[in-house]
């Protein structure tokens, strides 16, 4: 944990007005902070990851059901090397699974969770209009 300088307090302390306090909530903080930045990473790989229109087209066609690269290539009009690009990235996001049958790869959601992330952004688009 980073050491609590005395210029941190200082500036807290002057807008609580209160030093102790200061030093215990800059703990606090601290604490909180260091359980933030763990976390942080795993999601900012799944947001990345949803951040791209490709990638979400290709989850809301696996909402349907598990498809093979080039079934989603020629759905998505996209061709196989991005495809399976993007497939990659979503596949090291967590959020889609692969099966492999023989030579061929087939696609789906990773669990219900990929749904209600998606189902949650849909709402929050329609509350900003």
């Amino acid at each position: 944990m980073p050491e609590i300088t005395d210029r941190s307090v200082e500036k807290l302390a002057r807008l609580i007005g209160d030093e102790e306090r200061a030093r215990l909530k800059i703990q606090r903080l601290r604490s909180l902070a260091d359980l933030i930045e763990s976390d942080v990473q795993d999601e900012v790989s799944i947001f990345k990851a949803l951040s791209d229109p490709c990638r979400l087209a290709i989850l809301k066609l696996l909402q349907n059901g598990e498809f093979c690269v080039c079934e989603i290539m020629i759905a998505l009009d996209r061709p196989q090397s991005t495809t399976s690009h993007h497939l990659s990235i979503l596949k090291d996001a967590g959020l889609i699974k692969e099966r492999k049958v023989g030579k061929w790869s087939n696609y789906r959601l990773a669990d219900g969770a990929v749904i209600e992330i998606m189902n949650q952004a849909r709402l929050l688009s329609r509350l900003q209009k």
